[in-house]
């Protein structure tokens, strides 16, 4: 007598886990292809927050695979554990930025002088690589933020003449891939040197925009930044930080061409 055996059936929700999980990662990789093909932030956006609902599905599905498994012996663990490792690596990042929106004040202008935070070049060639938009004044009130979040960001003094320096802040520029709209060095009735430049964020490539203020004083010269975001009302840290490692950058450099 032939001995029938029936093979438990795979979870639904394990299959839909993984699915959802896949799916998620496409829209992701399409989000991140419009953000750097340049389309506009709030479509790129939109479409990263559906794909991170996507992920959300995914792992809550995963969740009731796990239950169903446990319960009725049916097969998909592995299935299971697919989506929901994948939904997890999907949903690192934006946990991240969550936890630096909970930690960190609403700031998206940081500068090293926030008595007289650098100004931005208004002729024609910075304001058409910016799209003819000049950040405005960073309020009392923002600053007052900064001071207390960012104590680190500090004006950069460095041991050379305003011409060094000045050749220095754009070498250290160019090493961090910042793409150089004006500069000017060191001079006029003033005797300042000024950069504008543009940098692009790692994941997404939204340009930020920063102001670079090169000032000569007796014996070394006084280096201003700031940094700002052209995209959204919080950077989640990212101008402080970019600032402070244009600091380490200038420094390095500066003990390295003293030596």
């Amino acid at each position: 007598m032939r001995r029938i055996i029936i093979e438990e059936p795979y979870s639904d929700s394990a299959l839909w886990s993984r699915r959802l999980a896949l799916f998620a990662a496409a829209v992701i990789g399409v989000g991140l292809l419009l953000a750097r093909a340049g389309l506009d932030p709030t479509a790129v956006l939109a479409v990263i927050g559906s794909a991170i609902v996507i992920a959300c599905l995914s792992m809550l599905c995963a969740g009731a695979a796990s239950v169903a498994i446990w319960r009725t012996g049916r097969k998909g663990v592995d299935v299971l554990l697919t989506g929901f490792f994948l939904a997890l690596c999907l949903l690192a990042y934006p946990s991240f930025l969550a936890i630096q929106a909970v930690r960190l004040p609403v700031l998206n202008d940081v500068s090293t002088d926030l008595d007289d935070p650098p100004a931005f070049s208004l002729s024609h060639k910075a304001l058409a690589a910016r799209g003819d938009w000049a950040p405005a004044s960073i309020p009392a009130a923002a600053r007052a933020l900064q001071a207390k979040a960012y104590p680190d960001v500090q004006p950069i003094f460095l041991d050379l003449d305003g011409d060094e320096a000045f050749n220095m802040v754009l070498h250290a520029a160019a090493a961090r891939h910042w793409t150089i709209i004006e500069a000017i060095p060191p001079g006029g009735r003033l005797g300042l040197g000024h950069v504008d430049a543009i940098a692009h964020g790692m994941v997404f490539g939204f340009p930020d925009d920063i102001a670079i203020r090169i000032r000569p004083l007796a014996g070394q010269t006084r280096v201003d930044v700031r940094s700002v975001s052209r995209v959204g009302r919080h950077d989640f840290g990212a101008n402080a930080r970019r600032i402070e490692a244009f600091a380490d950058e200038l420094n390095a450099e500066a003990d390295a061409d003293t030596k």
